[in-house]
């Protein structure tokens, strides 16, 4: 049996008459975190919006925990499992942080004690979201509307969390809050995928790493293997 959760091969998607992913080949393993990293405009985006069905895919296969997703609506994608945190958080707004973190189970039809189990949880891996549990989600900083728009996800129970942009605009130390927040998640046998610009976050972040240039992935491998490579070093890490 495979160890990979998610298998994407020769994916192609756009806009119209803008095509932006030509042909992707990816791969997400069980249990880990996978990271897609690249410059502005390389459709990284696209893919995480192509996967969760809000682009819908021209060509090639989307494959999760064995079964075909290609074509998939978003509530589709979303009841077998894959959530998805959007770039720019997408909080709504007027409604407290526990409502946020609430709307993450809509869909849900569990019992109301197995939510506020799952609330519980949130509030253990991002503890100052407890603290702010009835405060305009809106009004609070950006790390922590990050913290909240994450917990929203997991609130939905995925087995494969993608995160748009995990750190975009946010001061280090919150970085750092959340990157350790994360790890813990990841403990508790989430796979993740996340997009993220600062490589040496994501390297330190992830196992694996797919680097997306003009909508193809150039390279890939063990975040190991490719901090390595002068290809990503003089590219993407300043080295």
């Amino acid at each position: 049996m495979s160890d990979m959760i998610l298998e994407v091969q020769g994916l192609t998607a756009g806009y119209g008459d803008v095509q932006v992913l030509w042909g992707v080949d990816l791969q997400v393993r069980q249990g880990e975190i996978t990271c897609i990293v690249g410059s502005n405009g390389a459709g990284k985006s696209t893919l995480l919006r192509t996967l969760s069905g809000l682009v819908q895919a021209r060509s090639g296969t989307v494959t999760f925990k064995g079964h075909d997703l290609t074509g998939a609506t978003p509530a589709d994608v979303l009841s077998a499992g894959i959530a998805h945190v959007p770039e720019g958080r997408r909080l709504f707004k007027g409604l407290s942080v526990r409502d946020n973190l609430l709307l993450g189970a809509y869909h849900r039809n569990a019992p109301r004690a197995d939510i506020e189990h799952d609330l519980e949880q949130i509030y253990h891996f991002f503890p100052i979201l407890k603290d702010r549990r009835n405060q305009d989600a809106s009004t609070m900083s950006g790390g922590e509307q990050q913290m909240c728009a994450i917990g929203r996800g997991i609130m939905s129970r995925p087995s494969l969390l993608m995160i748009d942009e995990l750190s975009l605009g946010l001061a280090p130390l919150a970085v750092e809050s959340l990157c350790s927040a994360l790890r813990s998640v990841n403990q508790t046998g989430l796979s993740i995928l996340l997009i993220e610009q600062d490589v040496f976050t994501a390297f330190d972040l992830a196992a694996h790493a797919f680097v997306v240039e003009s909508g193809k992935v150039s390279l890939s491998g063990t975040c190991e293997a490719l901090a390595s490579n002068p290809q990503v070093r003089q590219a993407y890490m300043g080295i």
